[in-house]
């Protein structure tokens, strides 16, 4: 008798996932265990394993496609010429007559905004997901979701006396780069790597060319820019339900000065060679250090470098610099071994994005 394989679902908050491998044809023996099929997120892959042993009869979606979670992905039985029901979704489609079906997060967040409940929906699969209430309320007039409460922006005052005072203009760009945060969704991720060769690198590059200071956090940050011009998802972010791809990499790097803390920018750093952009990026830190920064200087970056080497930290988690997808992050070593870590917009990049950005950091020009 044939058998359903259904879809199984990897993450509470995805109805969906792309089918990305088989590892048998059609007509194959499995035995219980064996693996059938890799299934994907954006987030995870997850290994499909026979639940008995039989013939794989037919898979019904091809590599590539997207299935929803709960769907009959392919139909097993016991001899390999079995034919699966003509009804592809028969014994997969759960109707509204009362059957106790969870919905997922996101069926259970409309399900609250449209006042509906969830025996009220029709599910195609095993879960009721946020596609069934969606194609639900197309199809039938509702009444218009409830307004969200109206948002203020008056600041709460402080509830002891003082006095005011006007920032100054490090704590005004600090301020909006802190409030940029609440637009941005900020995740973090670092990896391991071993700092010896980027210091010899570091080490040759200020030799060959008779620099007074090491130049490695500069190179650090030439390598970034090198990489955003390859990998340009980074050097992006969002204007309203679109990407906005910038032109050109302009390169936001903190600068610690007395009291105050920079963000000074390399504009159009994509197309500067190592040296200018070293020499470029010591001009600007020095007009931090002499509070003669121009507006220009400390506008417009569109992906971040930050260390906090100098002071011994192990481990650094930058805030986003406003308009940007990406802060890279360095620390001091520890017993030969140090980090790189990587802030990003969760809205615009996920993990896999800043991992391929920080493996492809953690090694000097050349060394790839």
């Amino acid at each position: 008798m044939p058998v359903p394989v259904h879809t199984p679902r990897i993450n509470n908050n995805d109805d969906f996932a792309r089918l990305a491998h088989l590892y048998v044809p059609p007509g194959s023996f499995l035995s219980r265990g064996d693996p059938l099929a890799d299934i994907e997120t954006d987030k995870a892959t997850f290994t499909v394993e026979a639940e008995r042993d039989g013939y794989l009869l037919c898979v019904k979606a091809q590599v590539g496609e997207t299935v929803a979670v709960g769907s009959i992905l392919a139909w097993m039985g016991d001899a390999a010429d079995e034919k699966p029901p003509a009804d592809p979704s028969a014994g997969t489609a759960v109707g509204a007559g009362g059957e106790d079906r969870q919905p997922t997060l996101k069926a259970a967040l409309l399900l609250a905004r449209y006042g509906l409940a969830a025996a009220e929906v029709p599910a195609a699969g095993q879960r009721l997901a946020a596609s069934d209430v969606e194609r639900y309320v197309a199809g039938r007039p509702l009444p218009a979701p409830k307004p969200s409460a109206p948002r203020t922006d008056r600041p709460m005052a402080p509830s002891e006396p003082g006095r005011n005072a006007e920032l100054t203009r490090a704590e005004r760009g600090m301020l909006r780069t802190v409030l940029w945060q609440n637009e941005a969704v900020p995740a973090y991720l670092e990896i391991a790597y071993d700092p010896r060769p980027w210091d010899e690198f570091a080490a040759g590059f200020q030799r060959q060319h008779r620099l007074l200071m090491s130049p490695l956090l500069a190179l650090f940050a030439w390598r970034l820019v090198r990489i955003a011009a390859e990998q340009p998802a980074i050097n992006a972010t969002l204007a309203g339900e679109r990407k906005h791809v910038y032109d050109h990499v302009n390169l936001g790097f903190t600068v610690q000065s007395g009291p105050s803390l920079y963000a000074v920018v390399v504009r159009q750093a994509e197309a500067m060679d190592m040296l200018p952009f070293v020499q470029k990026l010591g001009e600007l830190q020095r007009s931090a250090m002499r509070d003669a920064l121009r507006p220009e200087d400390v506008s417009g970056a569109t992906v971040g470098f930050s260390s906090m080497a100098r002071w011994g930290v192990t481990r650094h988690v930058p805030v986003l610099l406003p308009h940007s997808a990406l802060m890279a992050a360095h620390a001091a070593p520890v017993g030969g071994a140090a980090s790189l870590g990587a802030t990003y917009d969760h809205r615009l990049l996920h993990g896999a994005d800043a991992v391929r950005v920080l493996q492809a950091l953690a090694s000097p020009p050349g060394k790839e």
